[in-house]
């Protein structure tokens, strides 16, 4: 296991208060403001902490503010149901005495019935046939000198390079396919591979509504964060064996974007869906993709 991926395993495993309230910690990074994947994966962790049977099969999230990276986030659970088949949590994040994030998730547990899902894109190209992020970033690391790039808990390999947030060249189509994976191996607890991809479902998603538009992350007069986020999980999956991210965005207007993905196991089997709905804010006029 990579110390990018243990540091991420630390994050997850939160401290517990009281019953039912929990607190987590962030990295110590030079971020403004906490990666939202983060909180909710430790928003996931507080509400599973709380159940006895069953295994999360959905989430819907809102990001209400930014959340402080300097200071500790406490995670209160709402125990709403707890049903014979379906159990429901709510779980607010609270730092400064205020809620900056709302989580509601429900659990279920597994039996017989309907099953069917759309393919798997075909002809998609082995995760390791790809160049990892390094070797793709190699040749314009000079570009970044005195700007260290952060640890990588997840192997992502981009079926399309260049890498958009890094090295956007002109407007392209709002698709992105990637491959991911956690980087080292992971104990067999359901929980915690369901927390990890909802932590890495928020890394490159967003990015997708931006491809059009002629934007990379680091342009100035940018100002990104995340509104709210979906997910639901269909089939079981592990986050340490590589997982296939086919995402686009159908839409943007007035500083929102709509950003969706599925993720496939890498024998083609539908796992999770994710809809993400992002700020996008620009400080100069932005003409319509295509126009």
């Amino acid at each position: 296991m990579t110390a990018a991926l243990d540091h991420v395993l630390a994050l997850l495993d939160l401290e517990v208060i009281e019953e039912n309230i929990f607190r987590g910690v962030s990295p110590d990074e030079r971020r403004q403001n906490v990666f939202g994947g983060q909180v909710a994966g430790q928003a996931l962790v507080a509400a599973g902490r709380t159940v006895e049977r069953g295994t999360v099969h959905s989430l819907h999230a809102y990001f209400l503010r930014p959340g402080d990276m300097s200071v500790p986030i406490l995670y209160e659970v709402d125990r709403i149901r707890d049903g014979r088949s379906f159990t429901t949590r709510r779980v607010v994040a609270i730092q400064h005495g205020k809620a900056i994030f709302n989580l509601a998730a429900s659990f279920h547990v597994d039996e017989p019935g309907v099953d069917h899902q759309l393919p798997m894109p075909p002809d998609i190209p082995a995760a390791d046939s790809l160049p990892t992020f390094d070797e793709l970033i190699a040749p314009v690391r000079h570009r970044f000198e005195g700007w260290p790039l952060p640890a990588r808990p997840f192997d992502i390999r981009y079926v399309e390079p260049p890498v958009p947030w890094l090295l956007r060249e002109g407007p392209l189509p709002a698709r992105q396919r990637v491959w991911i994976r956690a980087d080292g191996t992971l104990p067999d607890d359901p929980l915690l591979h369901a927390c990890l991809v909802a932590y890495a479902s928020d890394m490159t998603v967003l990015d997708t509504a931006l491809l059009p538009h002629g934007f990379k992350w680091s342009d100035a007069g940018l100002m990104s964060a995340s509104i709210d986020h979906a997910m639901w999980f269909h089939r079981p999956f592990r986050a340490d064996d590589w997982l296939f991210y086919d995402q686009d965005s159908p839409t943007a207007t007035g500083a929102r974007a709509l950003a969706r993905g599925s993720i496939f196991t890498a024998d083609g089997r539908l796992a999770v869906s994710v809809v993400q709905e992002g700020l996008l804010r620009t400080s100069r006029r932005v003409a319509p993709a295509g126009a």
